[in-house]
C-alpha cells in the first residue's frame, strides 16, 4: 500500500487505491497512459447519445481567448455612486446580513449591467469579473454587504457552506479562503483552500461561484480558469474510454460520515437539447474526496479508485492546464464562474505581512437562468439551497475552516466532514 507523508503524520491508502495524490504527477500520468494502452483493450466509442463535439462559447482556449473577449468589467464612477447609495440604504434599515436583496441593496441603473453579466455566465464564455469595488475604503462588514448587494443583482439565491457556527446549528453561506497553516495544525485541514498550496483543477458545487479579493498575496496566487467543455472535446476526440469512465459511478468519499460513508455517482453529466434548452455537459468533481488531502486521507473501509479512474482525473487536470487562462485576483475584483461549464484552480502563493491572500466566497444561483440540475446531483444542490432563509443566513467576518473541510478537531477528535459543500 502506497504511504502518504502529510507535515509529519503517516496515513495508508486504502488497499487497491492507485499510486495518485492529490497533486497530479505528469510522470506517473504519462505511465499510467502507456501501461494501459499497451494491456487494455479500451473502448472506442462514445456512450450512448453523448456528442463528439460541443458547439458553443462555453467552449474556449485560454490561449487565446482575450483576443476575442473580454472578461472585465471596470466599475465606473456612476456605479460606485450607486453602490455608495445602496450601501447607505441598507445600513439604515439595520437589519442582519441575510436581508441583502434587489429590493434592499438598490441598483437601478447598474442593474441591468448585471443581468447582462448572469446571462454571459450562462450562456456566453461562463465567467466575468467585476473590477474596482474600493476595499480600503470600508470596513469588513461593509464590504461584505457590498459583495453580498452586487452578487443578489446576477443571481439571487444564496448556497449553505456550512451548518453551523460557533457550534451552533447556522446557515453560513459566506466562506474565507485564506491561509490558515501559521494559526491551526495541518490535521485540521482537509481542503487546499487553507492553505497557500496549489489547488489543482476542480469545481466547486452549486451553480454559481462568486469570490471576492479582499487582499492580495504578495506573490503568487493567481486564478485559472478552463473550459469543461473544451476539455470534453478533446478527450471525446482523442479518449472516448476516458468519457465512459467519466460517466460512469464513481465511489465518492464522504470522508467519516457515519451513516454514509461513501456515495456513488459519475462525474459526468450530457442533458440532451430540449424545447426549452441547449444541449448542456457538466462535470462535477473535486479530486481530494478521491485522493484525499492533508487531514482528509482517502477513508479506508470504502472502495478505492480503479486505474481508469486514476487516468481520468490526471486528463481532466493536464487537459484544463494546457487550455486555461490565467487571472490575476487584485483587491477589490469579484469572479463570478460558471460552475458548470468551467473548472478552476489557483497557483500556489506566498504572503508577507503587508500583502495576503484573503478571498470571501458565495455560491449562487439565478432561478432566471438557471440550469437543470442533474437527477444524481439533486440532493447535493437541496442541501446547499434548499431552507436558506434570510433570519438564519450567517455572513462570519472572520477566516475560520468549514466544518465539512476539517480532518480532525481542535482536541484532537475525529470531526464528522462530509462532502457535502
Amino acid at each position: 500500500m502506497q504511504q502518504l507523508t502529510i507535515h509529519s503524520a503517516m496515513f495508508v491508502t486504502p488497499p487497491g487505491q492507485p499510486d495518485i495524490g492529490y497533486t497530479p504527477d505528469h510522470e506517473t500520468y504519462l505511465a499510467r497512459v502507456r501501461r494501459r494502452q499497451e494491456t487494455e483493450a479500451l473502448e472506442k466509442t462514445l456512450p450512448e447519445g453523448f456528442p463528439p463535439k460541443l458547439e458553443s462559447e462555453l467552449v474556449w482556449d485560454g490561449n487565446d481567448l482575450a483576443e476575442h473577449y473580454d472578461w472585465d468589467y471596470k466599475l465606473t464612477e456612476e456605479d460606485l455612486a450607486e453602490i455608495e447609495g445602496a450601501l447607505e440604504h441598507f445600513k439604515n434599515l439595520n437589519q442582519p446580513l441575510g436581508y441583502v436583496n434587489q429590493e434592499t441593496f438598490p441598483l437601478p441603473s447598474l442593474h441591468e449591467t448585471l443581468r447582462g453579466i448572469s446571462k454571459e455566465i450562462h450562456t456566453g464564455h461562463g465567467f466575468k469579473v467585476i473590477r474596482g469595488v474600493p476595499v480600503t475604503k470600508h470596513t469588513r462588514e461593509e464590504n461584505i454587504i457590498i459583495y453580498a448587494g452586487i452578487a443578489s443583482h446576477i443571481a439571487p439565491i444564496r448556497g449553505r457552506q456550512d451548518h453551523q457556527h460557533d457550534g451552533k446549528p447556522a446557515d453560513v453561506v459566506l466562506a474565507h479562503i485564506k491561509d490558515l497553516t501559521a494559526n491551526v495544525d495541518a490535521s485540521s485541514i482537509g481542503a487546499p483552500a487553507y492553505t497557500a498550496e496549489k489547488q489543482v483543477f476542480h469545481t466547486d458545487v452549486g451553480d454559481i461561484i462568486a469570490l471576492f479579493a479582499l487582499g492580495e498575496a504578495a506573490e503568487g496566487g493567481q486564478s485559472y480558469l478552463s473550459s469543461s467543455w473544451k476539455v470534453y472535446n478533446e478527450l471525446a476526440a482523442l479518449r472516448p474510454d476516458l468519457i465512459r469512465t467519466l460517466a460512469e459511478p464513481w465511489p465518492y468519499d464522504e470522508f467519516g460520515k457515519a451513516d454514509k460513508p461513501y456515495t456513488s455517482r459519475p462525474l459526468l453529466y450530457h442533458q440532451p437539447a430540449t424545447e426549452t434548452d441547449p444541449e448542456r455537459l457538466i462535470i462535477q468533481y473535486a479530486r481530494r474526496h478521491f485522493t484525499g488531502y492533508w487531514g482528509l486521507p482517502r477513508s479506508a473501509g470504502i472502495p478505492p479508485i480503479t486505474e481508469a479512474q486514476a487516468e481520468a482525473l490526471d486528463a481532466l487536470h493536464f487537459t484544463a492546464e494546457k487550455y486555461a487562462v490565467a487571472l490575476d485576483f487584485r483587491q477589490g475584483d469579484i469572479q463570478f464562474v460558471n460552475n458548470l461549464s468551467i473548472f478552476h484552480a489557483r497557483a500556489g502563493f506566498r504572503d508577507s505581512a503587508e500583502k495576503q491572500r484573503h478571498l470571501v466566497r458565495l455560491w449562487l444561483r439565478d432561478p432566471e437562468r438557471a440550469w437543470k440540475t442533474p437527477d444524481a446531483l439533486q440532493s447535493r444542490w437541496d442541501r446547499l439551497y434548499e431552507g436558506v432563509t434570510p433570519e438564519k443566513s450567517v455572513f462570519p467576518l472572520e477566516p475560520r475552516i468549514r466544518s465539512p473541510s476539517k480532518g480532525e478537531t481542535m482536541t484532537g477528535g475525529p470531526a464528522q466532514a462530509s462532502a457535502t459543500y
